[in-house]
């Protein structure tokens, strides 16, 4: 285990709060003049669909709720609502009107945020099937959402049967709207579908760093929004919310998610994923993800969509490697969606009604089963359930295995309140309330260990809400967690917090900016997995970020010039800003020093969302290593080998000499253009380091350049060692 460098603080407030369903602690009133008392209490209500089958497969009919019983963590409950549903699948098609009589009526699209509840205890929809679609329109190119749209309307039109009920739901980048809830009326659903826009949502597309990329600038987020850049985040916690909608109703729903792939990469937030599915799981919904893109036959180098890829994987086949790599990893996403909520998806199939059917099949026969829980702690721990049927028939059950309870925080005691941080960390059960991004970033420190700073990055409008409910200071607490993915041994740890003070020129100010918390740990080459929490302790939001990374063993590298990760940034801070820093006396000053994000007291802070605004200047820095020939034979045996040649400016060319200075520029490239270039820059290595570490600082002033999204690449060469080594990654220049 490698100790904590860093732990400096720019700030972050997390939500938190788990559950299923209201629940309040009684209250007493004083008595009255009439000498009576007003008692309140109301229980927490669990609701459990259960689907009853026999060895043969077959639905198991005619149960009652004496048949059943049911145990909450080893103790038994008293079944209340019990009731069977049992539905038809027998399709009617709509009639055929000839055309010169057809009666065409046009719903207005009433766009809401939730779906109608229904009162507690009392199930809304007895024998009927409940199927949502969902368009993800940000997430659909208008020839998918045409092919979408098609497939909802033949299903409307020729596969309802008389017990479906369906809603549309949309996405389209700002909210999930409610465009019709659930109906039988297919004029109502025809007209909905019918009056959607192909295209709406659009504006982006997805952002791909690997061997298939194009070689210019691409765009990488969904609008200019500076956390809306993380565009599977911000797809899955829309998603999210559906399913959180949908858990007002008892019974059994099925979700069809319309989407053209899903892929995870970079730092995507994975707590997302799991918050996205444990909701799911609670609200009793079913995803049935379907790819609208239909069955694919993909070029090995890509189509006509997109640039060529331009790059020396054209020739090794890495290029068509990578194109099929990335088509089924843009499945993989919705495949768990599916899987992990007892759905199904559907891929590589022209018929995309096929999908919807599949979802409408599943549903045929079950039991809801609610019981008013007689553990009334809100402790948000995860509560088991077990269900048994007295029956000789009943051989197989599929319900929810548990739930996890309500919470009330301001209830906690101090104790209460670091067992909270404990249980969020140890159990599965991420909460992502608020928006996170994170940034990992790696400097090498000697042959056998790297400097890895984290950033965590939050709008800081989270944080000045606390104002509003007369807190004059909020508490942050911060737990941080890295583990290595091949021992699941626990490499490294941060437990901290700062206390902000809210003036009305603080929250003012952090109402408009970003916020950040940074930190840093020593590590050893490998993969890792992270996961941080951040609470608010005024209001107990938490929130919880969750990847992979790896950091690669830059001593092995020999074909190409070793160079630690590329830092932007557009703000440097004094390291006494009370803003930013946490105070920490010698052992912070002691981390800092390792630390070569700090220069001269102050401290370059990365830019997670890659957003820049145009008055301001872009500061880019890394470090390239020059490594001990005589240490290390096969570098040196491959540096007498290789023979490059530079050729992007005159003076990077004329410059191979024996004094080994190491150059490198930065170069801004937009539709298919270079937009901008640095001059080149000469360095040398730092004395008395037989890493040879030659570090590169840029500050670019981005005034002459227009706002919008561009390839940055940052290109080093050594004339000397004949390497050179390139990065690319995408920016956004706002006004």
């Amino acid at each position: 285990m490698r100790g904590r460098v860093a732990a400096s603080v720019l700030l972050v407030a997390l939500a938190a709060a788990v559950g299923l369903c209201a629940q309040q602690t009684g209250t007493n009133e004083m008595a009255g003049q009439n000498g009576t008392f007003t008692l309140t209490v109301n229980s927490q209500l669990v609701i459990e669909t259960v689907v009853v089958k026999d060895k043969q497969g077959n639905f198991v009919p005619g149960l009652t709720a004496k048949d059943f019983t049911l145990t909450e963590d080893g103790q038994a409950q008293t079944i209340r609502i019990f009731e069977h549903q049992a539905l038809s699948n027998t399709v009617t098609p709509m009639p055929v009107t000839p055309p010169d009589n057809e009666q065409i009526t046009l719903y207005k699209k009433l766009t809401r945020t939730q779906i109608a509840p229904e009162s507690p205890g009392k199930p809304q929809y007895s024998d009927r099937r409940l199927l949502a679609l969902y368009f993800d329109m940000t997430a659909l190119p208008p020839t998918d959402q045409l092919r979408a749209l098609t497939a909802a309307e033949k299903f409307v039109r020729t596969q309802m049967s008389p017990a479906d009920l369906v809603a549309i739901l949309r996405y389209q980048g700002g909210s999930v709207d409610v465009l019709q809830d659930f109906t039988a009326d297919r004029n109502r659903l025809l007209s909905i579908l019918e009056t959607m826009i192909v295209g709406e949502g659009q504006g982006s597309v997805e952002s791909v760093d690997d061997a298939s990329s194009a070689d210019t600038g691409a765009a990488f987020g969904q609008d200019d929004s500076e956390f809306n850049i993380f565009t599977n985040d911000r797809q899955l916690s829309a998603l999210q919310t559906a399913p959180k909608m949908l858990g007002s109703l008892s019974e059994k729903k099925s979700l069809i998610y319309f989407a053209s792939g899903m892929r995870l990469h970079g730092l995507d937030n994975l707590a997302q994923l799991r918050a996205t599915v444990d909701a799911a799981v609670r609200s009793g919904v079913s995803f049935w993800p379907i790819d609208a893109r239909g069955l694919v036959a993909g070029a090995p180098l890509g189509d006509a969509t997109q640039g060529s890829p331009g790059n020396v994987g054209m020739y090794s086949g890495a290029t068509a490697q990578a194109v099929t790599a990335g088509f089924q990893q843009s499945q993989d996403t919705m495949y768990s969606l599916g899987a992990d909520t007892g759905g199904k998806a559907l891929f590589d199939n022209n018929d995309l009604t096929r999908g919807i059917v599949q979802a409408q099949r599943a549903i045929e026969d079950y039991y809801i089963v609610g019981y008013y829980t007689t553990n009334a702690a809100q402790n948000g721990r995860f509560r088991h359930v077990k269900i048994t049927v007295d029956s000789p028939l009943a051989d197989k059950l599929d319900y929810r295995q548990g739930y996890y309870a309500n919470k009330t925080f301001n209830k906690f005691t101090e104790a209460d309140k670091e067992r909270q941080l404990e249980d969020a960390l140890m159990l599965g059960d991420p909460v992502t309330d608020l928006t996170i991004a994170m940034e990992i970033d790696y400097f090498q420190l000697n042959r056998a260990e790297y400097f890895v700073p984290i950033i965590v990055k939050i709008p800081g409008r989270e944080l000045a809400l606390a104002k509003k409910f007369g807190a004059e200071h909020t508490l942050i607490d911060f737990v941080c967690e890295v583990k290595d993915e091949t021992s699941g041994a626990t490499m490294s740890n941060v437990r901290d917090f700062v206390n902000i003070k809210l003036s009305d020129s603080t929250a003012a100010e952090l109402a408009h900016r970003p916020v950040e918390y940074d930190s840093g740990f020593t590590l050893f080459p490998g993969r890792y997995s992270i996961k941080f929490l951040a609470r608010d302790d005024e209001t107990g939001r938490i929130g919880t970020f969750q990847t992979s990374f790896v950091i690669p063993d830059l001593n092995k590298v020999t074909k190409r010039l070793a160079i630690s990760s590329v830092v932007l940034s557009s703000q440097k801070v004094a390291l006494n800003d009370a803003l930013y820093n946490a105070t920490r006396g010698k052992e912070q000053a002691k981390d800092d020093a390792a630390n070569p994000l700090v220069q001269d007291g102050q401290k370059l802070i990365p830019s997670v969302t890659r957003v820049f605004s145009r008055d301001r200047e872009m500061y880019v820095y890394l470090q390239a290593y020059q490594k001990d020939m005589a240490a290390t034979p096969a570098l040196a045996q491959a540096s007498t080998q290789a023979s490059t040649q530079a050729s992007t400016a005159g003076a990077v060319a004329a410059a191979v000499d024996t004094s080994g200075p190491v150059f490198a520029w930065v170069s801004f490239y937009r539709d298919q253009k270079l937009a901008f270039e640095t001059p080149p820059v000469a360095m040398t290595a730092l004395p008395a380091t037989r890493l040879g570490v030659v570090p590169f600082s840029f500050r670019i002033a981005l005034g002459t350049l227009a706002a919008g999204q561009y390839q940055c690449q940052i290109s080093v060469i050594d004339p000397a060692g004949h390497r050179a080594a390139f990065w690319q990654g995408s920016v956004m220049l706002v006004q």
